[in-house]
């Protein structure tokens, strides 16, 4: 019997990490002669940007690339510091976000 490769289970494996994320976390130790020298923590969080602004990942990042967006839009229609509506993001107001 030959491995078989199914092209579908790709597709399958990036839907899920995009819609419920992945964390990866890995401790690494630098060591001479058992001597330790230096030790690194890494992290990383895997997810599409929805999953990441549900879980308050990226946030602020998200809701400063909306406002400048909006503003883009309405360039040349009215200045940005006198909008009419404020921007929200999951019922926040852009200032509350930290």
């Amino acid at each position: 019997m030959r491995p078989q490769k199914d092209e579908d289970a790709l597709v399958d494996v990036l839907d899920v990490v995009l819609r419920d994320g992945a964390i990866l976390r890995a401790d690494v130790i630098i060591s001479v002669a058992d001597v330790p020298l230096v030790g690194i923590k890494l992290s990383a969080a895997i997810a599409g940007m929805e999953t990441m602004t549900e879980y308050g990942l990226f946030e602020k990042w998200d809701v400063d690339r909306r406002a400048r967006a909006v503003e883009r839009r309405q360039y040349g229609r009215q200045r940005s510091d006198e909008r009419s509506e404020p921007i929200t993001v999951n019922g926040k107001q852009r200032d509350e976000i930290e």
